[in-house]
């Protein structure tokens, strides 16, 4: 699993978006909500490249369906 430096995430930024909002960790990803892009952590290196970037939907489960109602 990546280790990131707390000093490190707390600067990072999305590069997709263009008021840069903070990154989330998330297990080998950082993701951006605004975005919602999820950018690989590789070596420990976290790669802020919007090209190698991919939807958060293929990083997390989607949410629960609401059952149907009758």
């Amino acid at each position: 699993m990546a280790t990131l430096n707390p000093q490190l995430l707390a600067i990072l930024a999305c590069p997709a978006c263009e008021d840069r909002p903070p990154l989330e960790w998330r297990g080998a990803y950082l993701v951006c909500h605004q975005c919602r892009r999820a950018y690989p952590i590789r070596d420990d290196i976290p790669v802020l490249l919007v090209e190698e970037a991919v939807p958060l939907e293929q990083i997390e489960p989607p949410p629960p369906s609401e059952p149907a109602q009758g």
